[in-house]
């Protein structure tokens, strides 16, 4: 099979024959019909994730077809169109994730190729109305925001929530579960364009965070905000404090500008804000997720498709933070 490898760190990724997959007891082999990419495949080509282990096949998303099965597994998955769950060995706390956690694309083959294994019990049938695209761009972006806003959050229909960073495909998983939810949405970007996008799905409003009066403009649209919910960290936390209503939530799933600094800590025990950290989600998790966007009709935003080979492209276009929505790679 083809599969796209990297075999060194800050070096293309290589179009390779390699091996199909030998299936142990309980896995499947899917032949993926598209894969999206994540900023994790990105922070590994960088040499910018931990224990990288190399060459590699990257690539968490996929959606495709069951094309074999082990030996253990019901035979009425073969040929079913399912989309990938990417976590595995989440283990028994639903908490947190196990020492064993990891994540589907290093150090497991991902799906950068024609076909993947993985447990069965990480399959879930793809969602009718989804296109492959949109189906391979769902798995970790709608996991992480499942998982932020309902069990992390508990956000509720009547509350009002802030996603920064639109554009990216968590925050905009975030923006549409929400408003599919009933809550009053608002979100941050960098970008006027972006902002009427998200205003065009469904957001109430929002504001472009390189403006100096970003927070101003974010009170006098909503006041407080009962959920924030955060890829950024760094300075602007302090900023997110100030926004917030009594009794809020501030989740953060990533940490993009670093360690947070000038908080006020009264701000937080006054308020009774809590402080929330996630990141990916259980089994059980991405089964109702998927359940919810099938029962809502929801579609990830996908910005952009390339074709297999332009990987390196596609990596390069993500480098530059251009995209509203997850980019794809078909597989032929």
């Amino acid at each position: 099979m083809q599969a796209l490898v990297l075999e060194q760190l800050h070096q293309p990724l290589l179009l390779k024959e390699v091996t199909v997959p030998v299936l142990q007891e309980n896995e499947v082999l899917i032949q993926l019909k598209a894969a999206a990419l994540n900023r994790r495949d990105f922070w590994i080509q960088q040499g910018q994730y931990a224990a990288i282990r190399l060459p590699a096949i990257l690539g968490s998303d996929g959606a495709g077809i069951v094309a074999d099965i082990g030996v253990t597994v019901d035979a009425a998955w073969r040929d079913k169109e399912v989309v990938i769950n990417p976590g595995l060995h989440w283990g028994k706390n639903p908490k947190a994730q196990s020492r064993e956690f990891r994540v589907l694309g290093m150090p497991d083959s991902g799906t950068f190729a024609q076909y993947v294994k993985v447990p069965v019990t990480h399959l879930v049938p793809k969602p009718a109305h989804l296109t492959w695209q949109q189906a391979a761009a769902l798995p970790l972006a709608g996991l992480t925001a499942y998982r932020s806003l309902f069990t992390r959050a508990e956000l509720q229909p009547y509350e009002k929530i802030l996603v920064t960073g639109v554009g990216g495909g968590v925050a905009l998983q975030c923006m549409q579960f929400a408003v599919a939810t009933g809550a009053d949405v608002y979100v941050t970007s960098g970008s006027d364009d972006k902002l009427q996008q998200a205003i065009e799905m469904g957001a109430k409003g929002g504001a472009n965070y390189k403006q100096a009066d970003w927070v101003a403009s974010l009170k006098s649209q909503a006041g407080a905000f009962d959920v924030i919910i955060d890829s950024a960290a760094g300075d602007s936390v302090a900023k997110l404090t100030e926004l917030a209503a009594e009794g809020g939530r501030i989740v953060f799933y990533g940490g993009t500008n670093g360690v947070i600094n000038g908080i006020v800590p009264g701000r937080i025990f006054w308020k009774q804000l809590s402080i929330l950290g996630s990141t990916m989600g259980t089994e059980g998790e991405f089964n109702t997720m998927v359940e919810f966007v099938e029962k809502h009709k929801l579609a990830p935003v996908v910005s952009k498709i390339f074709a297999f080979a332009e990987v390196n492209e596609a990596l390069q276009y993500m480098q530059e933070a251009a995209q509203f929505g997850k980019i794809v790679l078909e597989i032929e």
